[in-house]
């Protein structure tokens, strides 16, 4: 009984180093991890959070089940405009790592890039404001748009503010167009606000092999949701 009673403590010892070892090493691959996407991300800051246990084993097969990364102050370019994204958080699974992990590429990934209303202000033409319009019926993004233009017709400026619906389009585009002009029954009226407003961006620096797939509005801004397969998450 002795016997048993110490081999048990001895295994107890065993499996408690074995999980505090385990711990260690998936603190230190995080923080490296993390360090990468940063940097190639060109992002103030990242976390990130590996799934599953133990990680050694997981290690030594070359393959992890899932990690969740978070990045902060990520800017996303679309032509000559920047369009920082406040938030970008992606869900990696069945990663396969190669090296030092120096590289590890999901099976699959999902995720979410969120823009403020700052953000679409400044993708903007200059001039023209981008803000929260509520929830809809249909579940559409919609954002409330104002800008000013000038009306030769009428030798004045005039300010028009109305709802706008937020679309991604294949792939890589974010796609901001008025449902309708307030007096648009002004001769030249409608396409001179349209061209002020309404706008179309191509949105880079979202991880390699992702497709942008919907878009929702809240009071905090707006999230592009992704999907992708063979995505890297070293950046």
């Amino acid at each position: 009984m002795r016997a048993l009673r110490i081999t048990l403590i001895v295994l107890l010892v065993l499996a408690g180093l074995f999980t505090g070892a385990d711990r260690l090493a998936v603190k230190l691959v995080e923080d490296r991890l993390e360090d990468r996407l940063a940097a190639s991300q060109n992002a103030s800051g990242a976390e990130v959070s590996i799934k599953g246990f133990p990680f050694l084993t997981q290690v030594a097969a070359k393959r992890l089940d899932a990690v969740d990364a978070r990045l902060t102050g990520l800017t996303a370019r679309s032509g000559e405009q920047a369009l920082r994204v406040n938030e970008f958080e992606i869900q990696a699974r069945d990663i396969s790592v190669s090296g030092d992990f120096n590289s590890a590429v999901a099976t699959s990934a999902t995720g979410t890039a969120h823009l403020t209303y700052q953000d679409l202000t400044e993708a903007a033409d200059e001039g023209v404001t981008v803000a929260y319009a509520g929830g809809t019926a249909e579940g559409e993004a919609k954002v409330r748009v104002t800008g000013k233009v000038t009306v030769p017709l009428l030798n004045q400026q005039l300010e028009r503010s109305t709802t706008s619906t937020i679309t991604v389009e294949e792939g890589d585009t974010l796609r901001l167009r008025a449902d309708a002009i307030p007096g648009a029954n002004v001769p030249g009226l409608e396409d001179l606000v349209r061209n002020k407003i309404d706008y179309t961006r191509q949105i880079d620096g979202l991880p390699a092999g992702v497709s942008l797939t919907s878009v929702t509005a809240d009071k905090d801004g707006v999230d592009l949701h992704f999907t992708g397969q063979d995505v890297s998450v070293t950046g």
